[in-house]
C-alpha cells in the first residue's frame, strides 16, 4: 500500500471478521471487504449489517462510492465527505481508476502464462432470473475485461488468473469467464453445481486499486493479498 498524498494514521480493527482499515485519510478510507459481507445495505432486516455500516460505527462521516459484490472480497473505498465522494464516483465514472483482480477458475486455460487477452462480449441483465446477467449480442451494453494467466494447476484443473475490468458492468468478470468456459471456483451463479462445490466462497479478490487523491491529486495506489 502506497500514498503519494497523505500519511496512514494506522490500520484500525474493526467489529466482525477480518475488517481492517488498510488507510485513513481526511478525505478517504480503504477498506479490505471479506467475503459473504454486503457491501452496502439489503433490502428485508437480514441484509442490514453490511460493511459500510460497520465502517460509519467508528468513522461517521464514510460515505459510499462504490461497490464489491458480497461474494468478491478485497479493496473498497470510501470518501469522507460529499466533495471527496463526488470526485471519487466521477472517477469511477470516468474509468480514471484502476482496478486489478486475481481469481480462480475452472479448468487449464490453454493460453501462455504471460501476456494479455480481452474478452470483449456484450452484457444484458437476465430479468426473469435477476441478478443474473447474459452475454447478449443484441441488447448487450459494451463489456470489455482485459485478463492474462498467472499460472495454471494442471493436477487441480484450475488456473488463477489477473483481471482488469474495462467497463463495469455488473457481475462483469463472472459472466465473462463463463462465457470463456472457465468459471469462477465457488460461484454459486455462474459455476454450476460441480464449480461451486470446488471452494467454499467465490475465488475473486480485488487485489488492486488506484486512483487520484480527491483533494490533491497526487496518485494513490493500493494492493491486497489474496486469501485463497
Amino acid at each position: 500500500m502506497s500514498d503519494g498524498a497523505a500519511v496512514v494514521e494506522g490500520a484500525t480493527a474493526l467489529p466482525g471478521p477480518a475488517l481492517l482499515a488498510l488507510h485513513v485519510d481526511p478525505a478517504f478510507l480503504i477498506f479490505d471487504k471479506p467475503a459473504g459481507l454486503l457491501a452496502v445495505p439489503g433490502r428485508g432486516p437480514d441484509k442490514q449489517d453490511c460493511l459500510i455500516a460497520r465502517v460509519q460505527t467508528q468513522f461517521a462521516d464514510a460515505l459510499v462510492v462504490h461497490r464489491l459484490d458480497m461474494a468478491t472480497s478485497g479493496l473498497i473505498v470510501f470518501a469522507r465527505s460529499a466533495d471527496a465522494q463526488r470526485v471519487l464516483s466521477r472517477a469511477f465514472a470516468e474509468r480514471r481508476v484502476h482496478k486489478r483482480y486475481v481469481a480462480e477458475v475452472d479448468g487449464c486455460v490453454e493460453r501462455p502464462v504471460s501476456g494479455w487477452s480481452v474478452i470483449d462480449l456484450p452484457m444484458a441483465a437476465d430479468w426473469p432470473n435477476r441478478p443474473r446477467q447474459i452475454i447478449d449480442a443484441n441488447r448487450g451494453k459494451p463489456s470489455r475485461t482485459q485478463w492474462r494467466v498467472l499460472s495454471i494447476d494442471r493436477p487441480c484443473g484450475s488456473s488463477r488468473l489477473e483481471l482488469e475490468p474495462l467497463t463495469g458492468r455488473t457481475h462483469q468478470l463472472r459472466v465473462h469467464l463463463q462465457a470463456i468456459g472457465h468459471p469462477i471456483l465457488g460461484d454459486a451463479l455462474y459455476g454450476g453445481t460441480t464449480v461451486q462445490e470446488r471452494a467454499g466462497r467465490l475465488l475473486l479478490h480485488a487485489t488492486e486499486l488506484g486512483f487520484s487523491h480527491p483533494s490533491s491529486g497526487a496518485p494513490c495506489q493500493f494492493a491486497s493479498t489474496v486469501p485463497f
